[in-house]
Formats: C-alpha cells, sequence, structure tokens
C-alpha cells in the first residue's frame, strides 16, 4: 500500500481542538491541538539540531498538554506547498510541520502500526 503525503484538504477546528487532514490516497488524519504543539518541529522544542528528525518522536503521542494558550491555534499558514506552520496564541510560531513529517505523525492506529512495523524492518 502507498501511503500519500499530498493533502487535498486541511481544516482546524478551534471548538473541538482538533486539525483534520486529508490525503490523496483517502486517508484522514485526525490531530489534537496537544499533539500538534508536543510535535512541534521545530529545534528549540525539539531540544537542538542535533535532535532534528524527518520522524515525530515517539513519546508526543503520550503527552498530554491541558487547554492553554500553549495548545490553541491562532493561525495555519501555508509554507510553500511542501509543509504548513502553525501561530499558537502564546507567540510559539517556529516548526515548519511538512507533509511527510504530518503523515507520519498521524496518531490513529493504523498508522501508529505501520510506524511500529517500519522499525523493525
Amino acid at each position: 500500500m502507498t501511503i500519500s503525503t499530498t493533502p487535498t484538504g486541511i481544516t482546524a477546528n478551534r471548538q473541538t481542538r482538533e486539525m483534520t487532514i486529508t490525503w490523496s490516497d483517502g486517508h484522514t488524519s485526525v490531530y489534537s491541538f496537544g499533539l500538534l504543539r508536543a510535535a512541534c518541529p521545530c529545534a528549540s522544542c525539539r531540544g537542538g539540531h542535533e535532535k532534528m528528525s524527518a520522524e515525530p518522536d515517539e513519546e508526543v503521542f503520550d503527552a498530554r498538554l491541558p487547554d492553554s494558550p500553549q495548545t490553541r491555534i491562532n493561525q495555519v499558514e501555508a509554507v510553500g506547498s511542501y509543509a504548513i506552520t502553525i501561530e499558537w496564541e502564546d507567540g510559539h510560531h517556529f516548526g515548519i510541520y511538512n507533509w511527510y513529517y504530518l503523515r507520519r505523525l498521524c496518531p490513529c492506529e493504523e498508522c501508529r502500526g505501520q510506524r511500529r512495523a517500519s522499525e523493525f524492518s
């Protein structure tokens, strides 16, 4: 099965605090705002340039960030045709979430299973 890293639609719902991305292969990923903030790919949040990776850190899936300015989205902007950046209410806006990273960040059981399987292959 080929996994797409090309989105066909992105919505952010402030009431449910979720971002939904529909991918060109028909898959739909639903991310809590807390997960997106915990997985911020900027160097500061990742712990420095030496810890940068194309893959999300596995521990972000267990992070439980409360509703706060840190996890409320002000704005989502396109970065070229390859990514988005999120401005959070606390002013943080440095992470560039590219399509590959966001697809690998999908929290659904199917995608988590595929990530685990790829770790062992």
